[in-house]
């Protein structure tokens, strides 16, 4: 007896040209000359249509199979869900003789992925019993939709919830920037008890605790993970260095650097990241060098971290040369972003026409945050000369964006071009454009505060003007002392803001 006779042979001969081989028509060429032929066999050359999305040759076959197993008929279904072919799969589920969880589960994710979200509720109220699976779909597609009133209500309706549950939920509040909840979530989580926080779940509290400023829930979230020996998986680890960082805390920032035990290039950019924006440039630039030398390969994000380090350090010559090696060692092409370090890099150093050389120089189109930056620099070097030129290009490029043309406004108005500035506020009355006031967010104990710029509703807003206010006071003393002019102008600034807050 040869081997073809044998239909377990020929099934491992159609299955290994499926998985290895990847050719639709050698599997049906085997397929086709096969003398017999079981459910297994019919499985393997419907999936192989699947793979290539061929969906109609697969339902095809499909329909000519003298007998279907429900894992057929879920093959089916699983395959014409994944290629989004919605009608279809809905087509043979109304046909199946009988389903199980994964006929249900494959229905409602294909919905949610689509974005039917009603069609899947539908499904979910047809279900002979809800599966945590089907529910966490629900879940997942309300909060990418950002519907987060109706992800929590089926989240509350889950009699089971498992950790993928509470991670769905927890993702969607700080995907949509609602990290107060993000955290009292996970909260709730802990006082449940019936699920512990996995790697996904601290990953994403931690991410919610950096956006809240909340150092001291971070760094409980920290003395979690040690005394549950946690392992610092790199998501976390980074994430972990990110939460420290960002609230100002780089000496556990450094602990927890030096205590991972692989480090991947995110790693490496969020140590560097961290040390330049708190001002210990000199360290990142260090430690970018010593990445070069042990750790991976620098990509396009690394070295704007460090190019941004050089840029608030003043390390102008530094800056130029990893820009350099950017370029001639790594082969990196610099897209604007790269430009842009460099033009901010040089142009703080005070040094405008040689940023301007550099920015006619570049070899892609200066966009208008390029030009935004000569602009803000010349406003602190009080360049009135170049504002002219630079005003133009940005003018050209985003003649409404709100954000560029109040910093004209503001540049014109240190150079004692009042009439200037007049006129573009007048113009962007006239236009109905206003700038989108920044919006910061800590949390102090329980209570998370954000604040607006030129805020009055806060409720202890008098107290933080009156600090504020103090401060400004100081600095300027500091600051302007034998600039008796520039002293009063910003004096006379101050009083101004006091009475039209009072």
């Amino acid at each position: 007896m040869g081997f073809d006779s044998s239909v377990f042979v020929m099934n491992a001969l159609l299955g290994f040209y499926r998985k290895c081989c990847g050719d639709v028509g050698v599997c049906l060429k085997v397929f086709d000359e096969m003398p017999e032929r079981d459910v297994v066999s019919w499985n393997t050359m419907i999936g192989a249509y699947m793979d290539r999305g061929e969906i109609e040759l697969a339902v095809g076959l499909f329909e000519v199979m003298p007998e279907r197993s429900i894992v057929t008929w879920n093959s089916v279904i699983t395959g014409t869900v994944k290629a989004g072919n919605m009608r279809v799969a809905r087509l043979v589920f109304d046909k199946m003789p009988e389903r199980n969880e994964v006929s249900w589960n494959a229905m409602v994710s294909g919905y949610v992925k689509v974005g039917d979200l009603e069609a899947a509720e539908g499904m979910i109220r047809m279900m002979p019993g809800k599966t945590v699976v089907s529910s966490t779909a629900i879940v997942t597609g309300y909060t990418n939709v950002g519907n987060l009133v109706a992800a929590r209500k089926m989240f509350d309706q889950m009699e089971d919830k498992n950790q993928v549950s509470w991670n769905a939920m927890m993702t969607g509040y700080v995907n949509n920037k609602m990290f107060d909840q993000a955290h009292l979530l996970f909260q709730n989580m802990l006082v449940d008890g019936k699920c512990k926080p996995d790697q996904v779940t601290l990953t994403c509290v931690l991410s919610a605790c950096t956006h809240l400023g909340s150092l001291e829930h971070g760094k409980w979230i920290d003395c979690y993970i040690k005394n549950n020996k946690i392992e610092l998986l790199n998501p976390l680890g980074n994430a972990l260095i990110d939460m420290f960082a960002k609230c100002g805390d780089l000496e556990n920032a450094r602990v927890v650097f030096r205590k991972m035990r692989k480090r991947c290039i995110i790693t490496w950019t969020t140590m560097v990241t961290g040390l330049g924006v708190h001002g210990q440039c000199r360290e990142a630039l260090e430690l970018f060098y010593l990445m070069c030398a042990e750790g991976p390969k620098p990509d396009e994000v690394v070295f704007i971290a460090v190019l941004t380090a050089c840029t608030h350090g003043g390390l102008v010559e530094e800056g130029k040369r990893v820009f350099d090696q950017m370029i001639n060692v790594y082969n990196i092409k610099p897209q604007i972003e790269h430009y842009g370090c460099v033009v901010d890099l040089i142009s703080r150093a005070g040094k405008l026409e040689e940023a301007v050389k550099f920015v006619e120089g570049m070899q892609l189109e200066p966009n208008a945050v390029i030009w935004a930056t000569l602009l803000s620099a010349c406003k602190i070097h009080r360049n009135g000369k170049m504002l002219e030129y630079v005003k133009r290009k940005i003018l050209v490029k985003e003649p409404l964006n709100p954000g560029y043309l109040t910093l004209i406004t503001n540049m014109s108005s240190s150079v004692e071009r009042w009439q200037d500035a007049l006129d573009v506020r007048m113009a962007m009355r006239q236009q109905g454009i206003e700038k989108v006031p920044g919006c910061s967010l800590i949390q102090i104990g329980q209570c998370a505060h954000e604040f607006l710029a030129k805020d009055t509703k806060h409720g202890q807003r008098k107290e933080i003007y009156q600090t504020l206010d103090s401060l400004t006071a100081n600095l300027m003393m500091d600051c302007f002392t034998g600039s008796s002019c520039l002293f009063q102008r910003q004096s006379n600034h101050t009083e101004g803001m006091q009475k039209k807050r009072d």
